[in-house]
């Protein structure tokens, strides 16, 4: 079973967040402070770590230099959700980054994205008439392949892993391109059309107003 490290000193967040990720299925322990939850990390038990940078005792910034020298995924959960800070968690080998407030559905969708990017149970994912190979980093299109850049390839697999989960455009271009999101909403958008019409998924990849974009499963 998949055991979870949760590290957030929220009391009523970190119980959430623990009760919604049970209820799926997964093991769980909270540490309330940074100096308990490198403790508990230096257990070595842990498949996942969901971690806050606002802790007493040991900031999340301090931990996540500590975890990134090991092999466990980090998704860095945060009321810090300025770009800059998005960037630095990101750049510091976080996995991925939820911003505070965030919806629990977003929440256990994260999870399961890092988790299957990290143990790769299956590189393929089928879609109707589309195969998706993550290994290969190849697509097929009824048995016939798909060419697709880089950057489009990166954007489909991040949109069909977030699946029915309306992603905002900031946190797209930041995770695709690694850059600082200005607000120029080009490049992603035309990546977006281009593969809209590569795959045929006018209807599958739907436009969130004011939000950014969804992959319809």
């Amino acid at each position: 079973m998949i055991n979870i490290l949760v590290i957030e000193d929220d009391t009523s967040i970190s119980n959430l967040i623990v009760t919604t990720l049970v209820r799926e299925g997964y093991m769980c322990e909270p540490a309330l402070d940074g100096r308990k939850g490198l403790e508990l990390y230096e257990t070595g038990k842990f498949d996942l770590i969901l971690l806050d940078l606002m802790l007493p005792e040991i900031s999340g910034y301090n931990l996540l230099e500590t975890i990134r020298e090991g092999t466990t995924p980090v998704i860095i959960i945060s009321a810090m959700n300025q770009v800059q800070d998005r960037i630095r968690g990101l750049k510091m080998g976080a996995d991925d980054y939820l911003s505070k407030p965030f919806q629990i559905g977003e929440l256990v969708a994260r999870v399961e994205s890092v988790l299957r990017r990290v143990n790769k149970t299956s590189p393929e994912i089928v879609i109707d008439d589309v195969v998706v190979n993550t290994d290969s980093r190849s697509v097929a299109k009824n048995g016939a392949p798909v060419d697709l850049t880089n950057k489009e390839f990166d954007l489909l697999v991040l949109l069909i892993q977030n699946k029915n989960v309306a992603l905002n455009r900031s946190y797209l271009y930041e995770s695709v391109w690694h850059d600082w999101y200005t607000g120029d909403t080009r490049t992603l958008d035309n990546h977006i059309q281009r593969l809209r019409k590569k795959l045929d998924w006018g209807d599958r990849i739907e436009t969130v107003f004011r939000i950014g974009y969804r992959f319809k499963a």
